[in-house]
C-alpha cells in the first residue's frame, strides 16, 4: 500500500457564466500554459448557463456548448469527463486522468432546487460525489439569491441544500459525511456597510483586507453553525462581480451594482490531514460575462485505502494484424460483473467513456472457458484444479484468463496510440484501463511489408 493519495492536485473552478457562450480560448483558466502536467483532477462549477427552452432541448439531445469547450480543451493532457449533472444553468463538470479513473468508485449526484420556493432550477445546488482511492469526497456548486438584503435567505437555503441532498450507501449518505467536502459557485454574498465610493477606493488602492470584515460571508462563519469547519484561502483578487461585460470596468449601468466576491471556494475535512490550497485567484482576462471566474488548486495527502483496480486488463505493446487484436482480463474477487460489461477500444486523448473506436462484450463464449480449462488441467495438472476449487472456487480462477477479440469491424481505420477500458454496467464507470499501446490497421500492416520487400528487392 502506498504512502499518499494519488490524485492529490485538483483544481476547481468557479464561473458564473452569464448566459454567455464560451470564450475562444480557454488555456489560461485551466492553467494548461504552465504545462507542469501535475493536476490530476479539474472539478468546473458553471452558473447561468443558458438555459432557454430551446436551447434546453437541444442540450438533452447533444452536449452544451460549455461542456464541449472544456472537454475539447482537456481530452488532448489525457483528462476524461468522469461524471457532470446539470440543473437548468448550474452545472457541474468532474475531470480527471484517464489512468486514475479505476480509483474513483461509487458516483452518484444529486440536484437540490431552492428558486420560487423550491420549485424552479435556476438557484440551488447541484453535487457530484464520489470514492478516490478509498476515501469520500463531495464537490458541491451552488447559485444562491442574489441581493444584498438576502444574506438570512442565502444561509436558509444552503441548510436546505445540505439536508435534501442525501447520497445511496453506507458511508457518507449526507453532503457534510464526507471525508473531504468542497463547496463553490456564485454564492452571492455582498459586502455590508460600505457604500460603492469606499469600496471602489480600496479596490484602487489595494486595500481589500479593509473589505474582508465586512463582506457577509466572511460574517457568517464567525456565527451560522452549519459553516463550521468550512475554510477558505485569502480574498487577496478584487471583487470578481460586477462588470460591464467585455471590459474590466465594475458596473456602470443604471442598477450599479456595488462590487462584491460573489464567486467563491471552500472547504471542509472530517479529520485533520494535510490539504493545502493554492493560488486561489480571479481571471480578470476573461470579459465574456458580468462575472470573472474564480480557480484554486489543492493538494491532498491522504493514506490509501485503494490502490488496485476491479479488473486488470493485459494487452500487447502492438496490434500489428486483425489476428493480434485479442486481449485478457482479470476481475478482482469482490467485482460484480454484468453480462452488459463490455470492453471499449478508445484513442488516446478520448473524451469520456462513450467516446470508443470499437468495443466487445466483456463476456467469454462457453468454448472459450471450456478451452481455457483443458489448458490450465494440461499445465497444472488435475491435483492443482482440485485443490484451487476448493479454496477459490474453479469457475473464478479461470475468469483470470478471460479472452476477448476485436473484429476487424471494431477496429480503428487509421493507426495510432489508444487504450483499451473496461466499462461496468453496474457502476456506469470505467473500472479498468491499460497503458497506450499501437494500433497498426491491417492496411498499414500490409503496406509496412510491401515496402519492405520492395527495399529488399
Amino acid at each position: 500500500m502506498r504512502d499518499f493519495l494519488f490524485p492529490d492536485r485538483l483544481h476547481i473552478i468557479t464561473w458564473n457564466v452569464g448566459g454567455s457562450m464560451p470564450p475562444d480560448d480557454i488555456t489560461a483558466l485551466l492553467g494548461l500554459h504552465v504545462g507542469d502536467g501535475n493536476t490530476d483532477m479539474y472539478i468546473i462549477g458553471l452558473q447561468e448557463v443558458n438555459s432557454m427552452i430551446n436551447k434546453r432541448l437541444k442540450d438533452v439531445l447533444f452536449t452544451d456548448q460549455w461542456s464541449d469547450a472544456f472537454m475539447e480543451r482537456l481530452s488532448p493532457f489525457g483528462y476524461i469527463l468522469v461524471t457532470s449533472q446539470r440543473m437548468q444553468g448550474v452545472l457541474l463538470l468532474v475531470f480527471a486522468k484517464y489512468y486514475h479513473l479505476p480509483f474513483l468508485r461509487g458516483m452518484q449526484t444529486e440536484t437540490t432546487r431552492t428558486g420560487l420556493g423550491g420549485y424552479w432550477g435556476n438557484k440551488g445546488g447541484v453535487s457530484a460525489r464520489m470514492s478516490v482511492f478509498g476515501h469520500t469526497i463531495c464537490f458541491l456548486n451552488c447559485h444562491l439569491p442574489a441581493h444584498m438584503e438576502n444574506s438570512d435567505q442565502r444561509m436558509e437555503d444552503f441548510e436546505s441544500i445540505l439536508q435534501q441532498q442525501q447520497f445511496e450507501g453506507q458511508a457518507a449518505t449526507g453532503v457534510l459525511d464526507h471525508d473531504v467536502v468542497f463547496w463553490f459557485g456564485d454564492l452571492n454574498f455582498r459586502i455590508d456597510e460600505l457604500e460603492i465610493p469606499q469600496v471602489k477606493t480600496a479596490i484602487d488602492h489595494n486595500k481589500l483586507n479593509t473589505l474582508w470584515e465586512k463582506d457577509q460571508l466572511n460574517k457568517a462563519k464567525d456565527s451560522e453553525p452549519v459553516l463550521e469547519g468550512f475554510l477558505e484561502g485569502p480574498l487577496k483578487f478584487p471583487p470578481t462581480y460586477k462588470f460591464d461585460v467585455g471590459t474590466d470596468t465594475y458596473d456602470t449601468s443604471g442598477k450599479k451594482r456595488k462590487p462584491a466576491w460573489t464567486d467563491r471556494i471552500l472547504w471542509r475535512l472530517r479529520a485533520t490531514a494535510p490539504t493545502r490550497p493554492h493560488f486561489y485567484r480571479s481571471h480578470m482576462e476573461y470579459m465574456v460575462s458580468d462575472h470573472k471566474p474564480v480557480s484554486s488548486i489543492f493538494t491532498l495527502q491522504f493514506p490509501y485505502k485503494v490502490d488496485m483496480p476491479l479488473v486488470t486488463i493485459m494487452v500487447e505493446d502492438e496490434w500489428n494484424c486483425v489476428a493480434e487484436a485479442t486481449c485478457r482480463f482479470k476481475t478482482a474477487p469482490n467485482f460484480a460483473r454484468s453480462s452488459w460489461d463490455w470492453i471499449g477500444l478508445y484513442k488516446v486523448g478520448f473524451k469520456h467513456h462513450k467516446d470508443y473506436v470499437g468495443y466487445v462484450w466483456a463476456k467469454q463464449e462457453e468454448a472459450d472457458y471450456h478451452r481455457v480449462e483443458h489448458e490450465v488441467r494440461h499445465e497444472l495438472g488435475n491435483l492443482v484444479i482440485v485443490y484451487l476449487s476448493l479454496v477459490c472456487s474453479l469457475p473464478y480462477f479461470l475468469s483470470l484468463y478471460i479472452q476477448v477479440t476485436f473484429t476487424e469491424e471494431e477496429l480503428p481505420k487509421g493507426s495510432g496510440d489508444y487504450i483499451l477500458g473496461y466499462y461496468s454496467n453496474n457502476t456506469s464507470t470505467l473500472v479498468g484501463v491499460t497503458e497506450p499501446f499501437q494500433v497498426l490497421t491491417m492496411t498499414h500492416f500490409n503496406g509496412e511489408y510491401v515496402k519492405r520487400l520492395h527495399t529488399l528487392t
